[in-house]
């Protein structure tokens, strides 16, 4: 798998480490109250939250906090009201960077972020140069080691699935994001075991970058990621597999 669909992949494998950090709780916090004020607080009718709560348990967050932030997010309990914003921005190489935030405090979180881009060699964007080119999309990587492509093929696309291509040693999968949960739930049927499963921002065009500049996208991306503000970070970088895992190890 090419580009910032693989480094989210291996982001996701340190996400229960980053857990004891807090970080990941917050966030996926964050996500289920919004979620639970914007569509109430039953997952079986409100698709945001089914989402939320599947990155919740990822990161082995305790029931107690869950339906904390759900009551939060109804209103049975007093809570905090965040707001979603998104930064656009160009990183080292010409890389277009979107930010998604949750934040509670608006002033802050701008702050904050542009001090990370003033540091990490990013700059702010002007609106919509970068927006246009993401288009929000279910995503499903499952390993090639796990199933015939020509099964996996009649899987994915009766249940809905867009395009099914080999990246790697990876089969990816894209949907319309109505249809993501179709398609999961076809392959969770079937016991397709998936390495990567969300509905994400993908670009339509990427970026070739190597060596610096390379590196020096993977530490803003990294530092966007770890602000607690952030929810997600979406970039269109295509960088060498062995820079990507050099950066994984440090």
């Amino acid at each position: 798998m090419s580009g910032h669909s693989k480094w989210k992949t291996q982001k996701n494998k340190k996400a229960a480490a980053d857990a004891v950090k807090g970080k990941a709780f917050t966030k996926a916090t964050k996500e289920i109250t919004v979620a639970a004020k914007d569509g109430g607080g039953d997952p079986d009718v409100n698709p945001r939250l089914r989402f939320a709560l599947a990155k919740a348990r990822e990161v082995n967050m305790p029931k107690d906090n869950i339906e904390k932030a759900i009551k939060k997010g109804t209103g049975e309990l007093p809570g905090v009201i965040y707001e979603t914003i998104y930064y656009e921005v160009y990183g080292p190489g010409g890389v277009a960077i979107m930010v998604e935030a949750l934040t509670d405090n608006k002033n802050r979180a701008s702050a904050e972020i542009k001090n990370i881009l003033t540091r990490k060699g990013g700059n702010m964007a002007g609106s919509g140069s970068v927006a246009r080119i993401f288009h929000k999309k279910g995503l499903i990587a499952i390993e090639k080691s796990k199933i015939d492509e020509d099964k996996l093929m009649d899987i994915a696309l009766n249940a809905g699935a867009e395009d099914m291509k080999t990246e790697d040693n990876v089969y990816e999968i894209t949907t319309d994001p109505r249809d993501f949960e179709k398609v999961k739930k076809a392959l969770d049927d079937n016991k397709v075991e998936c390495q990567l499963a969300e509905v994400t921002m993908l670009p339509t065009m990427t970026v070739k970058v190597a060596g610096g500049p390379a590196k020096q996208v993977l530490a803003l991306v990294e530092a966007l990621e770890d602000y607690e503000d952030v929810q997600n970070v979406y970039a269109n970088f295509d960088i060498p597999d062995e820079i990507m895992e050099q950066a994984k190890k440090e």
